[in-house]
């Protein structure tokens, strides 16, 4: 384990996975803000979520934000695949390819919770706070973790993936690799055609049908729809390492609280195992996990409160970086979840 203001990689060890398989040295790559008090009361977890790193997410840390650092220690855990933390693109041959050992986001809380406890001390947590691939880690924190996390706050997630989630992610998996450069379970060389149509799928889910009518990208700075396209999604993606993409996809598609020996698949039991305060908030118009997911999943759960965010954004609603009105609606959610 190495820590250096703020920044550190806690390494793991060999780590025997949900499947049974052993990721040999598996190690986190972490963020902190603020500070951890006496008595480690105020610890706040907040996963990546997909194809993320922390200095995409951190923006909202800040003095008077979502997650205010003056009052909280904020612990950020990259996800493993997103090529900071284990991922094929830092994972050495023979794991490769089609041999990499996927993980599921049971195994992922379960190796942030021994950073948590083995470098900071930290056994409760106050919360667990995440967007997206972030909000189902934050589900499967309060259901792996029981009394141990006193509050949860989903943004756009949800306890299980969804069919139609599920479907979208075969087709992005489908766009990746369709590209020639995808031979025999291995990326040979940059996936050029595979990155141009993975973005313009995803585009197409994660905004709502509001925001291209209305023309919303004219207002964050892009002169065409293909000006948007182009300089947002395609050169967001392509980015990353398209084997870390591809592992990440198949994480969210296999993200279940209840898939494990405890539950064996009884989604409403592993939700009402749930003690900590939930927070869901759904975009209102997220096609990825929608308001219908969450209420469904509330009917189960022992002390939640489902409230949509009212916006246009689709899925980036639950990331308000250029949306002002749902970070503050967003904050607000949180600072009563906090009890601020």
């Amino acid at each position: 384990m190495t820590q250096d203001a703020g920044h550190g990689v806690f390494e793991a060890g060999d780590v025997v996975l949900q499947s049974g398989r052993t990721f040999p040295s598996m190690r986190i790559v972490y963020r902190t803000f603020g500070a951890l008090n006496a008595d480690r009361s105020n610890a706040i977890v907040y996963p990546t979520s997909f194809s993320a790193q922390h200095t995409d997410t951190q923006w909202l840390v800040r003095e008077g934000g979502i997650l205010d650092p003056t009052r909280y220690f904020i612990i950020i855990p990259d996800l493993f695949g997103n090529g900071l933390s284990s991922s094929p693109s830092n994972t050495a041959w023979p794991l490769t390819g089609d041999r990499y050992p996927q993980v599921t986001y049971h195994d992922a809380v379960r190796v942030q919770q021994r950073l948590l406890a083995e470098v900071f001390g930290i056994e409760t947590v106050r919360l667990v706070y995440g967007w997206s691939m972030g909000g189902m880690q934050a589900y499967h924190w309060g259901s792996v973790f029981g009394d141990r996390v006193e509050r949860i706050a989903v943004v756009c997630g949800s306890a299980r993936c969804a069919p139609h989630n599920s479907v979208f992610l075969d087709a992005v998996r489908a766009a990746l690799t369709a590209d020639p450069a995808w031979r025999d379970g291995v990326f040979h060389e940059r996936p050029v055609r595979g990155f141009r149509a993975m973005a313009r799928l995803y585009a197409t889910m994660a905004m709502s049908q509001d925001f291209y009518r209305d023309e919303g990208w004219r207002g964050i700075g892009f002169s065409s729809l293909e000006d948007f396209l182009v300089r947002s999604w395609e050169a967001n993606f392509s980015r990353r390492d398209p084997s870390d993409l591809l592992a990440q996809v198949w994480t969210w598609q296999h993200g279940d609280i209840s898939d494990c020996p405890r539950f064996q698949g009884d989604l409403p039991a592993a939700l009402q195992s749930i003690s900590a305060r939930v927070l869901l908030m759904p975009g209102d118009h997220d096609l990825y996990f929608t308001v219908e997911d969450n209420r469904r999943e509330m009917a189960h759960l022992r002390r939640a409160e489902l409230r949509p965010i009212p916006s246009v954004w689709g899925h980036r609603a639950g990331n308000p970086v250029q949306s002002p009105a749902d970070a503050a609606f967003i904050r607000e959610a949180v600072r009563e979840l906090l009890g601020d």
